[in-house]
């Protein structure tokens, strides 16, 4: 490609070196003795330079057991020093940082383990078992296996490393890489359900985490004098990107730790700390907000709250304002795209309901629905917030537009540089997006994705099942649960069994459970035999 002026310094420059790690090293040279991490709980806090030295120990740790480009440290782990740790130090040395749910079951992880094939493997004590099962369900091994525990006081067993013993004797100094990064190079690997029993593995390159970061700081804005705390596990996307480690550290802000949460201490959080941010799903604000009624906290240092996952009511949303912040945001999104519309204070309450406009460097549209492959991505419907079609996502500077080890999916999801979310919605004039449904019939459960389909393949394996049908229903505080409608093989079969047989299955994650079990003797399908979800939906909703 010709240009009109020599652009050889700039591409290398570019390509080379505006990677996130050296956004996050420019931090610790710039605001070396400011606050860049608090840990409430060990009442620790970490200044940039002493956070780079505690990344530099692990980088070392990991190159001393040949860890390098390309390779995959996996870490489930709740949100701790130690993930900040696993998320900088694997980019250091350009190997790729791959956070894991913690809440999958132990057959889950075993499946992800080999998919990405990890030379690391870090978890958390509190998920012995769970880690212990999943590594011997897994085929591969992994070379390392680091236990991690809050206070430096777990022990290892056989074939393990405390976290403090791996790293005790390491340098602080900056580790060295070999080859030049890149960034186009794979940072950052996140995993999400799937329809199958097969996890999505999403793929992140270091020009997607610094474009990323950048998003937020245009969104909230976000800079060097906001401290943050993102509510929600970070091993997801919006975890890691909306106001987690990755915008914060990256803008020379202070990431607060929340190990798990709890309404009260988050509010007392914000009044001791003086955040100035609070992310979370809006079960979570609604937690907030009944906890702020009751005892009110000092809440003046807040700049905004901001949510994800599904969209406000109107009445909830001015309830919110009043109680906790005028600032309240509402983002829409995907694993594969992070956030990709947006509701700003200014567009509420009046735009509650919706998902928002497209955010600044995207292009969210609705397109007709094709039930084989593609629509094309001009094929639009009216925007007259009526017609329903399937929403599109076109956010290159935060999608790699691609599924690890996996060409199938990536073909079915990725055309024309757009993101076919399997989402279904609406749009106005103005392009404010309306989320009616899902494609997939997918359940959405406390930011969890739950897919149906997987549930029904367990609860059919019961002897006592003869087929199954599984639908969300609304539940106030989880947003909706899970129902499953049985046709019993046999009469004899008691919810009681279920219950346990799910509790006990290896693929069965705790929050993709049925809390709810109806015995009926048929279950509506099509004339082809498919069953019909949308009917099941209608009878569990009492319309049918």
């Amino acid at each position: 490609m010709q240009f009109t002026y020599d652009a050889t310094m700039f591409q290398n420059v570019f390509e080379h070196e505006f990677t996130y790690i050296n956004g996050f090293m420019r931090n610790v040279s710039r605001f070396a003795e400011r606050p860049a991490m608090l840990c409430p709980l060990t009442g620790r806090r970490w200044t940039y330079r002493a956070l780079n030295a505690d990344v530099n120990r692990f980088a070392h740790a990991l190159q001393a057991d040949g860890i390098g480009k390309n390779d995959v440290v996996m870490y489930m782990l709740l949100n701790s020093a130690e993930f900040v740790f696993c998320y900088l130090a694997s980019q250091k040395i350009g190997a790729v940082n791959c956070p894991v749910n913690y809440r999958q079951a132990a057959g889950e992880i075993a499946l992800m383990i080999d998919d990405s094939r990890p030379k690391v493997f870090v978890y958390d004590e509190e998920f012995r078992e769970t880690a212990r099962q999943a590594l011997a369900a897994a085929v591969y091994q992994p070379e390392r296996v680091v236990v991690v525990d809050l206070y430096n006081r777990a022990e290892a067993e056989k074939g393990e490393i405390t976290y403090r013993d791996y790293v005790g004797a390491q340098s602080e100094s900056n580790p060295e890489r070999d080859g030049l990064p890149h960034i186009y190079e794979e940072t950052t690997r996140l995993y999400t359900s799937g329809t199958t029993g097969r996890p999505k593995a999403v793929p992140m390159n270091s020009i997607n985490e610094v474009l990323s970061a950048h998003d937020v700081m245009m969104h909230f804005p976000l800079n060097a004098t906001d401290r943050t705390m993102n509510m929600t596990p970070w091993f997801h996307r919006g975890g890691l990107h909306s106001g987690g480690p990755n915008p914060t550290l990256y803008a020379g802000g202070e990431v607060v730790i929340l190990r798990d949460f709890n309404p009260r201490r988050c509010l007392r959080y914000v009044e001791q700390y003086k955040l100035t941010f609070l992310i979370g799903v809006p079960t979570i604000i609604a937690m907030l907000a009944r906890a702020q009624k009751s005892k009110p906290a000092d809440l003046s240092t807040l700049r905004g709250i901001v949510t994800m996952g599904a969209p406000f009511g109107k009445a909830a949303c001015e309830s919110y304002m009043k109680l906790l912040t005028p600032n309240i945001f509402n983002g829409y999104g995907t694993t594969e795209s992070f956030w990709n519309t947006f509701l700003r204070p200014y567009n509420l309450p009046e735009m509650a309901g919706s998902a928002g406009q497209s955010c600044t460097d995207d292009e969210v549209r609705v397109v007709r629905v094709c039930k084989n492959g593609h629509a094309e991505p001009d094929d639009l419907v009216a925007r007259d917030n009526s017609e329903i079609g399937e929403i599109i996502i076109r956010s290159p500077a935060k999608s790699a537009y691609s599924y690890f080890n996996n060409p199938e999916l990536t073909a079915q999801k990725f055309y024309k540089g757009y993101l076919y979310t399997g989402d279904l919605g609406t749009w106005n004039e103005q392009e404010f997006i309306t989320i009616t449904g899902r494609k997939d019939d997918m359940i959405v459960s406390a930011g969890e994705n739950i897919y149906p389909t997987q549930i029904e393949t367990i609860l059919n394996e019961y002897p006592k099942v003869a087929e199954s049908g599984v639908v969300g229903v609304p539940d106030r505080l989880r947003g909706e649960t899970v129902a499953a409608y049985i046709v019993p093989s046999d009469d004899g079969l008691t919810e009681e069994e279920l219950k346990k047989y799910c509790a006990n299955h290896p693929m069965m994650s705790p929050y993709k459970r049925p809390r709810s079990y109806h015995f009926v003797k048929e279950l509506p399908h099509t004339a082809t035999g498919k069953l019909m979800h949308h009917k099941l939906r209608e009878i569990a909703l009492g319309k049918a």
